[in-house]
């Protein structure tokens, strides 16, 4: 790491965009971040929306544990630059588009952490509309979007909305370690009421009637078996890329790679294998139960007899995925959007034009059925798999780990993140093209057995190009800084 001497340019700078000092995440800390971004009323859907897939759960669990395996690699991989400079994920992404290109890959992110704020936001005002109705069913008719409703939700949706729009607002507003108090709690009590709630429905349904095979499961062939499994891991991929993408906007307060290394093994492939068996249990269950397969863990809550049980219950709900999202989403936003003019958005500032930014995306038309999930996952990861492969490939292949830290900020041609004019054209370029490729995997027809391979291909596309190009082209001489 080379830390030359010079003023950091006030247009690239800012307190919180700045190498931080502060280093007191413990590897327990990266355990509770991972179990708010699991343990959501997102997490569980999705998961269900897998389970639905129409394949058997063992082909599924098998899928889930190769594709988080997949996510703690590549988390670890992003982790170091951040870990080691101090700096956080739009400030890092410099070293690959430039000083002043660098807007572009942080404006992605920015606007992806909008669509997941707003989607998770409003998964977890269902939540509240859920406890509404539960105790004032007379309100119902204010739930029904065809009576009272605006732009696709219903007024007690909104209002349900914007609470909590507001709530998040507060605790982002306390900074950094308040939101890691609140994750440190808001994870793990999941696990108090997920297993309850297996034992309240198990309880009902009787051991006679417990299998962990969904019903309605087609046997299919061994060929589109593996197809399926390999459906479902892009899914899990795609659904955990945006927090990969900017992990270093939380390794960067470790207190070492060991620590964080160590928080991603127990937050990701085991806290996860749990979380997926508790869920598929859930699921299963409410097959006897109920008569019908549920995959809304608050529909699921909603269904008890007992209301302190039910409010206990949605609440937990309410509180772990509020947790993930002021910690995936609002961070992001706020590192990404203050990234765009330093000297005039702050961290709260930018974190605050997401959240704003979350109402007018209307993310109930984003995620409300399982097509309409796997679609949205499949677009956002058109962006995110080559902006992770670009960025890895800079770092580790191009670079061999090298960083300058204060040429990340500073505008000054002579220096290695300069390029032409503060743009690494190359990087955009290959962006460019990787995101049209993963676009095509997306939208053609023709293509629709390989739709969820968008990160794949984009990715790999975009990491094949880069180093080919960086590596034998004169930006290897012009941006290496001297060891």
């Amino acid at each position: 790491m080379h830390d030359g001497a010079g003023t950091p340019d006030t247009h690239l700078t800012n307190a919180d965009l700045a190498p931080t000092d502060t280093r007191t995440w413990g590897w327990f800390d990266y355990v509770s971040l991972w179990m708010s971004n699991i343990h959501s009323v997102g997490g569980y859907v999705t998961m269900g929306s897998l389970f639905a897939m129409g394949l058997p759960a063992t082909d599924v669990f098998m899928a889930l544990i190769a594709a988080i395996l997949v996510i703690q690699l590549l988390c670890n991989l992003v982790a170091r630059p951040s870990q080691i400079s101090g700096a956080p994920y739009p400030v890092m992404a410099r070293m690959a588009f430039g000083v002043h290109g660098a807007l572009v890959p942080a404006f992605i992110r920015g606007i992806i952490s909008i669509a997941w704020y707003g989607i998770q936001t409003w998964l977890a005002s269902n939540a509240v509309v859920v406890l509404l109705l539960r105790q004032w069913p007379e309100l119902t008719p204010w739930a029904q979007v065809g009576i009272h409703g605006f732009a696709g939700l219903s007024a007690l949706g909104w209002m349900a909305f914007i609470m909590l729009w507001i709530v998040q607002a507060l605790v982002f507003w306390r900074g950094m370690d308040m939101i890691r108090h609140f994750v440190d709690w808001a994870g793990p009590i999941i696990y108090v009421v997920m297993i309850g709630l297996d034992a309240w429905l198990l309880s009902r349904a009787g051991w006679d009637h417990f299998s962990l095979d969904i019903p309605g499961i087609t046997h299919h062939t061994i060929a589109a078996r593996i197809m399926g499994m390999v459906n479902a891991i892009a899914l899990v991929i795609s659904y955990f890329a945006p927090i990969a993408l900017n992990f270093g906007d939380f390794s960067r307060y470790g207190v070492s790679m060991s620590a964080i290394r160590r928080g991603n093994f127990w937050g990701l492939p085991v806290n996860f294998m749990g979380f997926s068996l508790l869920t598929l249990v859930t699921i299963v269950l409410t097959q006897p139960v109920f008569g019908r397969i549920i995959l809304d863990p608050v529909e699921t809550v909603a269904q008890i007899d007992s209301p302190v049980a039910v409010i206990v219950g949605v609440l937990t709900f309410i509180m772990a995925t509020a947790g993930i999202n002021i910690a995936a989403n609002f961070v992001s936003a706020a590192f990404d959007f203050s990234n765009l003019a330093p000297h005039r958005i702050s961290w709260r500032g930018g974190g605050m034009a997401a959240a704003a930014g979350a109402v007018i995306m209307t993310p109930w038309n984003l995620y409300a059925r399982p097509e309409l999930i796997h679609l949205t996952l499949d677009v956002l990861a058109t962006f995110i798999g080559p902006l992770i492969a670009i960025l890895l490939t800079d770092y580790y292949i191009v670079r061999r780990g090298v960083i300058d830290v204060s040429a990340l900020y500073r505008s000054q041609s002579n220096l290695p993140y300069w390029y032409h004019n503060g743009i690494n054209p190359v990087a955009i370029l290959v962006m460019v093209i990787a995101v049209i490729v993963g676009s095509a995997v997306v939208f053609m027809p023709a293509l629709e057995p390989i739709h969820n391979l968008s990160l794949f291909i984009g990715g790999g596309i975009a990491a094949l190009l880069y180093g080919i190009i960086m590596r034998r082209h004169s930006y290897r001489l012009t941006t290496f800084p001297s060891s």
